[in-house]
C-alpha cells in the first residue's frame, strides 16, 4: 500500500506528519492554562531528574548496566525546566510568591547538571546551552535586563571548565574511563577523520554510493539505518528496514557518535534532505519566535490567555534550537534514535501553535 513506508526516511516523514497533527489537536482541545502547564512541567521534570540520577547511580554499582537516558530524553528535561523558568516572570506579574518555585527550579538544575554530566559530556553541553538560551528568550519576552554580563559568561565557562575537569579528576581516582572527557575527546580525533572522509566520498544528491555502507553488497544506496526511529518503534510494526542492532551498533557508530548530524543526515539520505532539514529548522525558529512576539503583545494589553502556551512555547523552542545545534552540529547521536523522535515532538510542540482555535 502507498501509505506504508517503504524506508527510513518515508518512516521519519510518516511520523513527523502523525505527531504533528496530534500536537495541534491536543494544544487546542487539552487545557492550556498556566497552572496546568507548571504543574506538568515540574512533574516531568522531577521524573527525569529521578531517571537521569538512578541511571548515573548504576555507574558506580557493580553488577547494573546504564541505560543513558541523557542522549534521547535530556531535551525533553531542558523543555520542562525551561518551561518552568518561563512560567516564574507571569506569576509575579500576578503577585504570587514565587520563591519556594524558583527554589525548586535551582535544585532541579543542579541535580540534573551533576547526574547529567556524569553521564555524557555532550549531554552537559546541550544542558547549559539550553538554559543560556532559556534565560536568554525569556528576558527578551519579559523585557527583562539582560542576564548576561561579562562577569556571568566568565562564570559559565569556568563552571564548565570546572565540571569536565572535575570528571577527569573522578574517571582517575575511581579508574573508570567511561567518565573521562579527554578519553572522549580521543576517541572522537582517532576516528573522526576516517568517519568524514568516507561520507564526504560516498555522499550524492539522494543518499551514498552503492556498496559503501556497512552492508555491503546490499546497500540500499540510501536510507541504510545510519539515521533512523528507535528500533522498537521499527520492528512494532514488522517493517523490514535494515537495522543496526547487538554489536552491529559498533559499525554504526563510525556516523552516530563520531561525527555530527549534518554528516549522518547527508550520508544516510543525501544533500538535498540535508537542505531540507536545515530549511525546516530555521523555519521552525523563525515560526516560533513570530509566535512569541504574538504572545507577548496579547499578554501586555491584558490578555491572559494564552500564559499557558507561552511558557510551553518558550520550553519547546529553547529545547529544539539546543537539541538541534549540539545534535546537526555535534554528535548525531543527540538527533538519531528515540533523541530523533524527541527532536520531531519538539518541533511538533512549537509548529503547533501556528493553529489557535478560537473559543467562546
Amino acid at each position: 500500500m502507498a501509505l506504508i513506508a517503504q524506508t527510513h526516511l518515508q518512516y521519519i516523514i510518516e511520523i513527523a506528519i502523525i505527531i504533528q497533527i496530534a500536537v495541534v489537536f491536543i494544544l487546542n482541545l487539552a487545557p492550556m492554562g498556566l497552572n496546568l502547564i507548571l504543574l506538568l512541567a515540574m512533574i516531568v521534570a522531577a521524573g527525569f531528574a529521578l531517571m537521569f540520577g538512578v541511571d548515573a547511580l548504576f555507574l558506580f554499582i557493580p553488577g547494573f548496566t546504564h541505560s543513558e537516558f541523557t542522549h534521547p530524553y535530556g531535551p525533553l528535561a531542558l523543555l520542562a525546566v525551561v518551561t518552568i523558568m518561563a512560567a516564574i516572570p507571569m506569576m509575579k506579574k500576578s503577585g504570587i510568591n514565587t520563591r519556594s518555585l524558583q527554589i525548586y527550579m535551582g535544585g532541579i538544575i543542579l541535580f540534573i547538571t551533576i547526574v547529567g554530566g556524569l553521564m555524557h559530556r555532550s549531554f552537559l553541553l546541550l544542558w547549559l546551552f539550553g538554559l543560556f538560551i532559556g534565560f536568554f528568550i525569556i528576558s527578551k519576552s519579559f523585557r527583562q535586563k539582560s542576564v548576561f554580563t561579562i562577569r556571568r559568561i566568565a562564570l559559565v565557562i569556568v563552571a564548565a571548565l570546572v565540571a569536565f575537569g572535575s570528571l577527569e579528576v573522578l574517571s582517575r581516582v575511581l579508574d573508570m574511563s567511561v567518565l573521562s572527557p579527554l578519553l572522549r575527546l580521543s576517541r572522537i580525533e582517532n576516528y573522526a577523520t576516517a568517519s568524514v572522509q568516507m561520507v564526504i566520498k560516498n555522499t550524492t544528491l539522494l543518499g551514498h554510493q552503492l556498496g559503501s555502507c556497512y552492508w555491503g553488497d546490499a546497500c540500499l544506496g540510501g536510507s541504510d539505518g545510519y539515521i533512523s526511529l528507535p528500533v522498537n518503534l521499527i520492528t512494532l510494526f514488522g517493517l523490514p528496514f535494515p537495522i543496526f542492532y547487538g554489536i552491529l551498533v559498533t559499525k554504526k557508530d563510525v556516523i552516530d557518535y563520531m561525527l555530527p548530524g549534518i554528516f549522518g543526515m547527508a550520508f544516510d539520505f543525501g544533500y538535498l534532505f540535508l537542505v531540507f532539514l536545515l530549511g525546516w529548522c530555521i523555519f521552525v525558529m523563525y515560526t516560533g519566535f513570530r509566535i512569541l512576539r504574538i504572545y507577548r503583545e496579547r499578554r501586555e494589553n491584558g490578555d491572559k490567555g494564552c500564559l499557558g502556551r507561552e511558557a510551553l512555547l518558550i520550553g519547546s523552542l529553547t529545547a529544539f534550537i539546543a537539541q538541534g545545534t549540539i545534535g546537526l552540529f555535534l554528535m548525531n547521536r543527540s538527533i538519531n534514535g528515540t533523541a530523533l523522535l524527541t527532536f520531531l515532538l519538539l518541533s511538533a510542540l512549537v509548529v503547533g501553535h501556528v493553529v489557535l482555535v478560537k473559543r467562546n
